[in-house]
């Protein structure tokens, strides 16, 4: 009779934790930050049907990276988390850090980063995970500037963004198709609001609102149509 190997509880955790690295990094970056009027969601995602910025409750976001049908039941679970606590209390309990400790102990699976180990990073001006994070970190640590307007804002995660991406078969180094959404301070109950088409034309630099517009006819395109992949 064969024994079966030993190990720790601790070596399974950091086993596991690595093997969950290793498939967000294979992911496309996600970077949030502060500006001027709340804060900035931008995510490099070729798909238009699966996202990966979402709102939670009336002034919570929510940012993931790694394998959608994951990350989409974390996002499920919080909705239903503080949907019930803010009938069962009172809407103003209802908070991210009260969300971030629930995803910690509950699913222990990330501004508040919630690693696969369930431990949580308070970042207090900006975020990026998934993809290559040291360069669009760097990045973001050399020019990020408090209290940006939400066009020098999104400039700045593009240009960031744009730092972890790496020359293709194809020759082409830029960023692909954006998602952008922002959590506005002034509006009243419902923060959230996505930022697309005409509008996010308007707000990106020139150089990528002509990627960005390259991106949308080429997936509007029959031959290059969705695979049903749930990579993100």
């Amino acid at each position: 009779m064969t024994m079966p190997l030993y190990a720790s509880p601790e070596q399974l955790m950091r086993d596991r934790s690595e093997y969950a690295r290793k498939g967000i990094a294979r992911g496309r970056s996600v970077v949030a930050l502060k500006y001027s009027g709340g804060v900035l969601f931008v995510a490099e995602n070729p798909s238009a049907m699966l996202h990966k910025v979402s709102e939670i409750y009336d002034r919570i976001g929510f940012a993931a990276t790694g394998r959608y049908s994951e990350y989409d039941g974390l996002r499920r679970g919080g909705i239903r988390h503080v949907d019930l606590w803010g009938l069962a209390n009172d809407p103003r309990d209802v908070s991210a850090r009260q969300l971030a400790n629930v995803y910690a102990q509950t699913l222990a699976t990330v501004f508040s980063d919630l690693t696969y180990d369930g431990s949580i990073v308070d970042e207090p001006s900006y975020l990026v995970m998934g993809g290559q994070t040291e360069p669009i970190s760097t990045k973001m640590k050399e020019s990020y500037e408090a209290d940006m307007s939400l066009e020098a804002a999104l400039a700045f995660a593009v240009a960031a963004l744009s730092a972890g991406v790496t020359s293709g078969s194809n020759g082409d180094n830029g960023i692909g198709k954006l998602e952008v959404a922002v959590l506005e301070r002034s509006r009243p109950k419902r923060a959230f609001r996505r930022i697309e088409g005409a509008a996010l034309t308007a707000l990106l630099p020139s150089e990528s609102s002509e990627s960005a517009e390259q991106a949308e006819q080429v997936e509007e395109t029959p031959e290059s149509g969705s695979t049903g992949s749930d990579e993100a």
